[in-house]
């Protein structure tokens, strides 16, 4: 039997900030999931499970928050699922809702993912003691810088792509009312005189720490049918994952990522992803990530992923834009980042994403990766119903 079509007809975040104190974190995840359902004009009742994602319990200090967040969204006496695969963890919870629904095993699912930052210090959580790593780095930016400048090394980029990527996405939140930063005034000179964090990664280069949530309802065609706005119908969906340290590790072009990638692209039809995607939600937390994936994810050869940057194909008037909404660049609330990938992707097929529209846009593709560029997960929207 053939799977069941999954369609996003409900999409719903919060507005995404430093610190959230006016809301607790069951008030925050609620937010985002009644916004959902609001959208998609469904109650609470008419869910027939739950999955939720977040980053490590460590960030916050709560340990098993599904225990506790299962009354604030609904599922009490219902199927709730939590789902754990580090900074990607938003995008593959909404795989793993979305796979309910096309295994018929429930109908209608709300999927959510959040994190408070506020209340942790992810940067100091992720900076662990000696023997446990070597005392050479803070952060996760102190993990990924080296990869940066094997990048650079490897493909001979100039110094200032990163810049170029940072001041683009930062202008695009400005057309974003949920994203965390917007900075009226900022100009090219400035991200580039930022201050140096990390070799090559510069201050205004580097995601911010947000609190956020954001929630999806998925269902099958018969809930699609009732929908109030067109949905988002899911093409291709895949998850990878590898080691983060093994011998011949490409840590510029992780091989599970070009894998996720190749998996997508084949159960959505696509042959050339350059010219058959419309716009792309790419998990960019430091800029020069963005002609990284570029290259792995087949949007440009090996080597030319800065070019695509420089020429201005990524802009938001390019042939490829590239983080519309202002990206992880704009607003990191961690353990959502990935599902807001997925959800501004869908947004933007049902051409409902406001002032960051892409006008035609009939595809799009959502990307989220976590831990040491460990795990990936992906999906592929479009405004039609996939081929059967």
């Amino acid at each position: 039997m053939s799977e069941e079509p999954v369609a996003v007809v409900g999409i719903g975040q919060t507005r995404h900030a430093a610190a959230r104190r006016d809301v607790s974190l069951a008030g925050l995840v609620r937010e985002a999931a009644a916004r959902a359902l609001e959208d998609a004009q469904l109650a609470w009742a008419d869910v027939d499970a739950v999955v939720i994602g977040k980053a490590p319990d460590f960030f916050e200090g709560v340990m098993m928050p599904e225990l506790y967040l299962a009354d604030a969204l609904g599922a009490v006496g219902k199927p709730m699922l939590r789902v754990h695969t580090a900074g990607s963890v938003g995008g593959s919870t909404a795989l793993v809702a979305a796979d309910l629904v096309a295994a018929r095993v429930h109908r209608t699912v709300l999927t959510a993912a959040f994190e408070k930052q506020s209340e942790s210090n992810a940067m100091w959580a992720l900076s662990l003691p000696v023997p446990f790593q070597q005392p050479l780095l803070a952060g996760a930016g102190g993990f990924f810088a080296p990869h940066v400048r094997a990048y650079i090394r490897r493909t001979g980029a100039p110094p200032g792509i990163g810049a170029l990527v940072a001041y683009k996405d930062r202008r695009n939140a400005l057309r974003n009312p949920y994203a965390h930063l917007h900075e009226d005034g900022l100009t090219l000179e400035r991200v580039r005189s930022s201050p140096m964090l990390w070799d090559p990664i510069r201050y205004s280069e580097t995601c911010p720490s947000s609190d956020g949530a954001c929630a999806m309802v998925l269902t099958d065609r018969a809930g699609a049918a009732r929908a109030p706005h067109p949905p988002a119908w899911l093409h291709g969906g895949a998850m990878r994952s590898e080691p983060t340290l093994f011998a011949g590790k490409d840590f510029v072009s992780p091989r599970a990522g070009r894998d996720c990638a190749a998996d997508v692209y084949r159960q959505a039809g696509v042959t050339d992803p350059r010219r058959e995607i419309d716009v792309a939600e790419l998990y960019v937390p430091f800029s020069w990530y963005e002609p990284m994936w570029l290259e792995n994810l087949g949007f440009a050869a090996e080597g030319a992923g800065w070019k695509l940057v420089e020429s201005g194909a990524t802009a938001l008037d390019g042939d490829l834009p590239v983080n519309p909404s202002g990206g992880v660049l704009s607003s990191n609330p961690i353990g959502a980042s990935g599902m807001l990938r997925f959800a501004e992707a869908a947004l933007q097929v049902r051409g409902q994403a406001g002032e960051h529209q892409i006008e035609g846009a009939r595809r799009a593709l959502g990307h989220a990766y976590g831990g040491g560029s460990q795990f990936f997960a992906m999906w592929l929207v479009g405004a039609e119903p996939p081929a059967t």
